[in-house]
């Protein structure tokens, strides 16, 4: 018979004489997947009334390399990181050969900009875009007939 058997993190050993059945469903309470990365970046959207203001950080990232698109309604923000350090002898064979790609993306449903004035900067591993809001023109009124 099979049966779930708990992983144990480090959190979850202590050393102090607490109460048995805590400690085993605080194991419970670990994240599965801590010991994993997903290359991911931080990104803060802020709504100033007549523009949206997007800060992304990527540090490390150089500006060739960061992809900003605007289609659908969707803004996305890719960046891809390729590296390569190769390290060779007098005769030119290789003694050491590495090579690491990473890719990320987000994207945000943001409706309602005027495409044609969006900027974005890229400064000291920070991107900025500002995506001002498209003019809401006033729908002129009229009177409604009323009928005998």
């Amino acid at each position: 018979m099979f049966g779930l058997v708990p992983f144990v993190s480090k959190n979850a050993l202590r050393t102090n004489d607490d109460d048995m059945f805590d400690r085993m469903m605080n194991v419970f309470d670990e994240p599965f997947f801590s010991n994993f990365h997903t290359p991911d970046f931080k990104v803060d959207v802020k709504d100033n009334g007549t523009s949206y203001d997007l800060t992304a950080e990527l540090p490390g990232m150089k500006k060739e390399d960061i992809q900003l698109t605007y289609k659908d309604n969707y803004l996305t923000i890719g960046a891809k990181n390729e590296t390569s350090h190769d390290e060779k002898d007098d005769q030119g064979n290789y003694i050491r050969r590495e090579r690491s790609a990473s890719s990320m993306s987000r994207s945000f449903y943001i409706d309602g900009i005027d495409e044609s004035k969006a900027t974005a900067d890229y400064k000291d591993g920070i991107l900025s875009v500002h995506l001002p809001k498209q003019a809401v023109q006033a729908e002129p009124s009229h009177t409604i007939e009323i009928r005998d």
